[in-house]
């Protein structure tokens, strides 16, 4: 049976590739697909050969001026208030539009974006959240998103972990009445709590290898793990290696993220410790850099961008931001990672990466000599690529897991079923 799915995206290109990926899944078992994103994702997505809308209405956001000097929480904040909720009604009635310009089976949607959620409840179409990255939802025995800590059972890992997620819960039930507005103005009853939304989805799908995860006591009962959902991205230039032959030093790959998180400071540090030591160092500098001026030193390349599977397997170390595509798809190859998280869900993946021995973290306002240090020990020792190698081993069979696309046909039969 050939099935129709809406599949709505939104912000920056690392947000639209998971989607891409999902896209692809769906049709390579038969289905028709369209979907609905930025205006800025059209032309990648049109070029992917799928049918590409726009959203209309929902406004660009604007960080706020008056909570505080943590880039976490900011963005967090504007997540909350100005996107996933705060923009829900106009969210909800762009979906709509397209949902009536062509029917669907089913949506699956970006797990920060409420809007479509509440498109297909009011359609009465089975809805599915996807989120490319750890659940933003707590779960039992797993440390809240945002945290960037390792569940260690000591009491200053209770404390940190409860005081994060009060502020995250109190956060978040600051929008239930926004919430529930955009509810009424399509029909739909009000939610008790914030998280109520969650459980209107027919199911929601972490898009993260379980191997990956801290495990948790027990899942809500409409939680999937997929696997990751990791196509390259389109616009990842060809690689030529800089190099050639068996390497005569180490080799490191340097892949800050490809959205703008005011990197520049942290990725001249990185190349200034790099350029002093015994190594060769590629660096790809990505969209959100490619205007900047960074000096390399000779041992360093400097490029807009690079098929990472390719420029995996010859090096070894990997240093990032640690956003979940580049932290996977090095684990995967073998290779150990410096991380130097700078916001969103890179905190919560350098932890896990940690605790598997699989690489270190450092601040992103780390000295050059701290970089140095890292790196040094990251390529003496080699327990690190012995962890990494360890955990991609367990991550691998999860990569092209039939899972999402069997979750999307299942939720869309059973509507089907209903309605004979």
């Amino acid at each position: 049976m050939s099935l129709r799915f809406l599949l709505t995206s939104w912000g920056n290109p690392g947000n639209l590739n998971p989607f891409l990926t999902a896209a692809r899944r769906l049709r390579q078992r038969g289905h028709h697909v369209r979907i609905l994103g930025e205006p800025t994702h059209r032309e990648e997505t049109a070029k992917a050969g799928f049918d590409a809308l726009a959203w209309r209405r929902p406004a660009p956001p604007v960080l706020p001026g008056n909570i505080g000097d943590d880039p976490v929480w900011n963005e967090i904040n504007l997540l909350v208030t100005q996107i996933m909720f705060g923009a829900a009604i106009d969210y909800a009635a762009d979906t709509i539009d397209a949902l009536r310009n062509e029917p669907a089976d089913a949506v699956l949607t970006n797990d920060l974006l409420a809007g479509p959620v509440i498109a297909a409840e009011a359609m009465g179409l089975p809805c599915a959240l996807l989120s490319p990255h750890i659940s933003v939802r707590p779960l039992d025995g797993v440390p809240t998103a945002l945290t960037g800590l390792i569940p260690d059972g000591s009491a200053n890992y209770e404390a940190a972990e409860s005081a994060t997620h009060e502020r995250l819960i109190g956060l978040m039930n600051t929008q239930l009445p926004q919430l529930n507005r955009a509810r009424a103005a399509f029909g739909l009853a009000p939610l008790k709590h914030i998280f109520d939304h969650y459980d209107r989805a027919d199911r929601v799908l972490i898009g993260v290898a379980e191997a990956f995860d801290f495990p948790p006591k027990r899942l809500p009962a409409n939680l999937r793990y997929v696997g990751p959902l990791l196509d390259q991205p389109m616009w990842a230039q060809t690689w030529t290696a800089p190099w050639s032959g068996q390497p005569k030093r180490p080799r490191v790959l340097v892949s800050l993220s490809t959205s703008f998180q005011n990197q520049l400071s942290l990725l001249n540090r990185i190349v200034t410790a790099l350029g002093r030591m015994d190594l060769d160092a590629v660096v790809t500098v990505g969209p959100a850099m490619a205007q900047e001026t960074i000096t390399a030193p000779s041992n360093i390349t400097l490029l807009h961008s690079a098929p990472h599977d390719a420029v995996m397997p010859e090096v070894s170390l990997v240093v990032t931001h640690g956003g979940h595509g580049t932290v996977t798809r090095s684990l995967t190859h073998g290779v150990p990672l410096l991380v130097l998280p700078m916001g969103r869900d890179q905190a919560d993946n350098a932890a896990r990466v940690v605790a598997r021995g699989a690489g270190l973290a450092l601040n992103d306002s780390a000295t050059e000599a701290d970089i140095t240090q890292a790196v040094a020990r990251l390529l003496g020792e080699p327990r690190f690529r012995v962890a990494a190698s360890r955990l991609g081993k367990a991550i691998v069979p999860e990569l092209g897991s039939p899972a999402l696309v069997e979750e999307m046909e299942a939720i869309a039969v059973q509507r089907w079923r209903r309605s004979a």
